[in-house]
């Protein structure tokens, strides 16, 4: 079944079509969520929340538009909200947690030590080089899974990207390229 047609499904009101979507997209949603937030658990509640969300708002979705950049949108507003909570609780929610997957150009210890240092961005900064570096997306693409122009995307990843690059210099690793 596609995406579409399960949200048809949906629409009609089949709550079992909705099982589709969550299936499909769980993985690469708690992948985002973790980038976003740098723990595990934190993320997993915000997937939740954001499921739910989506499942509520899914009768006036827009069949003309692609599901995931939609519900994204959401999960990442659920992701942000739950990080403002536990800044203003004073929790810390960082946690040690696999960001990247084993790359064969860097050594175990410096994937260790780029991911320890993406966990110390602001999470906006983490989930702009998780989307642009981890998961490929155009600057286009960006803006519009964002809903911010092209320009903003590109002064808020250089900005980021330079962020990380002098966290990493201080600790003299030199794999992060500035692509």
């Amino acid at each position: 079944m596609d995406d579409q047609t399960a949200i048809r499904i949906c629409q009609a009101g089949d709550r079992q079509a909705f099982r589709h979507l969550v299936e499909r997209y769980q993985n690469q949603a708690i992948g985002h969520a973790i980038a976003i937030l740098g723990n595990r658990e934190d993320a997993r509640d915000a997937l939740q929340d954001a499921f739910l969300d989506t499942f509520n708002a899914l009768p006036r979705f827009d069949l003309g538009r692609q599901f995931y950049p939609w519900f994204y949108v959401i999960l990442r507003n659920r992701c942000f909200k739950l990080a403002a909570g536990r800044k203003r609780e004073g929790l810390d929610s960082s946690e040690e947690v696999e960001i990247l997957a084993p790359t064969p150009s860097l050594r175990p210890e410096e994937t260790m030590l780029l991911e320890r240092m993406m966990l110390e961005l602001k999470p906006e900064d983490r989930e702009l080089i998780t989307l642009k570096h981890l998961d490929g997306l155009s600057y286009e693409e960006l803006a519009e899974r964002l809903g911010v122009p092209l320009g903003t995307v590109m002064s808020r990843l250089f900005h980021a990207r330079k962020r990380l690059r002098e966290k990493l210099a201080r600790h003299s690793f030199k794999g992060f390229s500035r692509g």
